[in-house]
C-alpha cells in the first residue's frame, strides 16, 4: 500500500461577495459565496447541503488552546445563473469578511 504524502482536502475554496440584498434593504443573515470551479447553476447542486467553514485567527486561545475560530454554515441554494449560493451562517459574517476566503466542505454527502 503506498503512503501519500499529501493529505486529502476535504474541501473547495470560495469567495465571500456580500450579503443577500434587494436595492434599498440587506439581509445580513444570508450571505453570498462564490465557490471555485462552479459557473453555472446545475453545477451548484452538488453543493447544496454542504458545510462551510469562516475560519479567523484570534489573538487568544479558545478553550481548546486554538487561535482560530471558525464560524461554520451550511450551503441553502443556488444564487443566479453563474455558480453563486447562498449560504447562512451559525453567525452572521461580519462586514470586514467580504472579499474573504471560505472553505466549502465536500460533507455531508447526498451521493
Amino acid at each position: 500500500m503506498k503512503q501519500n504524502s499529501q493529505p486529502v482536502r476535504l474541501y473547495v475554496n470560495g469567495a465571500i461577495l456580500g450579503y443577500k440584498r434587494g436595492l434599498r434593504n440587506q439581509y445580513n443573515h444570508t450571505s453570498l459565496i462564490k465557490i471555485k470551479g462552479v459557473d453555472s447553476k446545475e453545477e451548484t447542486d452538488f453543493y447544496l447541503g454542504k458545510r462551510i467553514a469562516y475560519i479567523t485567527k484570534a489573538s487568544t486561545p479558545g478553550k481548546d488552546g486554538s487561535k482560530y475560530r471558525v464560524n461554520w454554515g451550511k450551503v441553502c441554494r443556488s444564487h443566479g445563473s453563474n455558480g453563486v449560493v447562498k449560504c447562512k451562517f451559525s453567525r452572521d459574517l461580519p462586514p470586514q469578511s467580504i472579499g474573504g476566503r471560505v472553505r466549502v466542505m465536500l460533507y455531508p454527502s447526498r451521493v
